[in-house]
């Protein structure tokens, strides 16, 4: 693994600007000058955005086929660790569960919606559907979570890739009758408006930390480090841990299909439970694993993980492991 660049200084006016390291997308942009502005407003210090291409922006193979795994993140992550940029934004949902060597998660901001949401021919909702629709998704989670609770229609889906405007054309264009897309993305660009249904956790959970983003740094930039840790937000990071410490120990890249959310639960005005539910299925919705546990609300990074781990462990005893290894998309 190439060496990190030598620090620098994370603040100062006259410095020469940070540079952040995003994908080409608009959404990937739109994220990442979110954070790229937080950053300024704490430094004092310009932030410029720097495009890179990724493998899975390349590909036109379809996730699973290409392995999923670390696919949008990897070009990003080697630019940070030879010096070409000192800041990577990602979306969380794309990242391995392991942490490589010289870089470190610095920050976890606060999470936008979480669920997965329905753009459909006239305003439809999932329910409204007719038999035959053909729904396009990518996602073996999303395909094995729409056609169990689909059960009984013939709903088809169809593997789709391709940026949001790419996957709503289909749906303009009529070639699907819907596609299943992020809440995150579409509020994050501002067209929340296109959504025709939001899909509740109890109908399809969102991949583990979806809705997230993660901000690394090379790990011997202490300083930047320190300063981007002021972005991050607890309970986002509580959350998506345990969600990621869930998948980890199923032993499952982010391309599989597993759902997983973490919750807060309040009596009243008080928090004192973290709820964390996750799902496993064969891509063609026939056999769902689906279960959830509680605990106290964690206080430290082992609570987090503890929680997945023990539903992950209870999910490999109802059969979550032979699930995920029948993936169809």
């Amino acid at each position: 693994m190439t060496a990190a660049a030598a620090p620098r200084t994370p603040a100062g006016h006259g410095a020469a600007p940070l540079r952040l390291g995003t994908r080409r997308s608009a959404l990937a942009k739109t994220q990442s000058r979110l954070v790229a502005d937080a950053v300024a407003a704490r430094a004092g210090r310009a932030v410029e955005l720097v495009e890179i291409t990724t493998y899975g922006d390349t590909s036109r193979a379809h996730l699973a086929q290409i392995g999923g795994t670390g696919v949008f993140v990897t070009a990003l992550r080697d630019a940070l660790l030879r010096g070409d940029i000192d800041i990577a934004v990602h979306s969380l949902k794309d990242l391995p569960t392991a942490q490589p060597d010289g870089l470190v998660l610095a920050a976890v901001p606060r999470r936008e919606d979480p669920r997965d949401v329905l753009v459909a021919r006239d305003g439809l909702t999932l329910a409204q559907l007719p038999d035959g629709a053909r729904v396009g998704t990518g996602s073996a989670r999303r395909s094995a979570q729409l056609l169990a609770h689909a059960r009984g229609r013939a709903i088809q889906i169809v593997p789709v890739r391709g940026n949001i405007d790419t996957r709503i054309g289909y749906v303009r264009e009529g070639e699907l009758d819907a596609v299943v897309l992020a809440a995150a993305g579409l509020n994050r660009l501002g067209r929340s408006g296109e959504v025709t249904d939001v899909l509740s956790a109890d109908t399809v959970l969102p991949a583990p930390g979806q809705g997230a983003l993660a901000v690394e740094c090379a790990a011997v930039n202490g300083d930047l480090a320190a300063l981007l840790a002021e972005l991050d937000d607890p309970v986002t990071r509580a959350a998506v841990t345990a969600e990621r410490s869930l998948l980890a120990a199923l032993e499952a890249g982010c391309s599989a299909p597993v759902g997983a959310l973490a919750d807060l639960l309040a009596d009243g005005q008080i928090v004192n439970e973290m709820r964390l539910r996750g799902v496993v299925g064969t891509a063609d919705g026939s056999t769902l694993v689906q279960l959830s546990t509680t605990g106290p609300v964690p206080a430290s990074h082992q609570h987090a993980v503890a929680l997945g781990r023990e539903l992950a462990s209870e999910m490999l005893a109802k059969g979550a492991a032979g699930l995920m290894g029948e993936r169809a998309l």
